[in-house]
């Protein structure tokens, strides 16, 4: 498997000459979903749902699927029917020829008085990645490769070593990472790593390594 890192929390995964793309939001590439075979997203904040690259993407390809929550699914439906699929935790499904199963509900708390809004995360190939989003979700199976918000405003550095931890990856790829200046990752790479009971790694926008 392939997997290549986009801006802030798009990944792009290959596999067998087939594509998947996990949340190309508004601040990832302008083509960051085009040639996506499928496309996951995992709620609607704008940093992960964007309707317009999202639309892009599924009028360039009429094979293109999505499969997403329903908060996101309600809103791009309707202009392509059968090619937006609702999931949820629980869930199961394949996707360009790649296995996911949905974990999790809701987003991370941001701040008592903001309600909260559905989140999910997605493990793919029988924990061979995982991305959860913005929310800290143990899936439960082993994970690989955690894909690993690092830098949100839900966050702090003492929660987000705690949950390497907790889930105990091989490795995690920094992920949610568009408000960490270059002059704080030597700091956070040093803490994670040094905390985290796991391989911590970066991958620069545009760049990709072999899972």
């Amino acid at each position: 498997m392939k997997l290549t890192k986009k801006s802030h929390a798009c990944v792009r995964l290959e596999k067998d000459g087939r594509t998947l793309v996990l949340d190309p939001g508004g601040f990832s590439e302008q083509d960051a979903a085009l040639g996506a075979e499928a496309i996951l997203v995992t709620h609607e904040h704008p940093d992960h749902f964007d309707e317009k690259r999202l639309r892009t993407a599924l009028e360039a390809d009429p094979a293109v699927e999505l499969w997403t929550l329903r908060s996101v699914a309600e809103k791009i439906s309707a202009a392509f029917p059968g090619r937006v699929h609702t999931v949820g935790h629980g869930d199961t499904f394949t996707a360009a020829g790649f296995d996911v199963q949905v974990h999790g509900e809701l987003h991370a708390v941001i701040h008592p008085d903001i309600p909260r809004i559905t989140n999910v995360g997605y493990l793919v190939d029988g924990g061979r990645v995982f991305h959860p989003g913005d929310a800290l979700t143990v899936p439960g199976p082993a994970v690989e490769t955690l894909m690993l918000p690092v830098m949100a405003p839900w966050s702090k550095i003492s929660e987000v070593i705690d949950y390497v931890r907790e889930v105990k990856p091989q490795r995690a790829y920094d992920i949610h990472d568009a408000m960490l200046t270059d002059l704080a990752r030597p700091i956070y790479d040093h803490q994670i790593g040094a905390l985290g009971g796991a391989e911590h790694l970066r991958l620069a926008p545009g760049e990709s390594t072999a899972l």
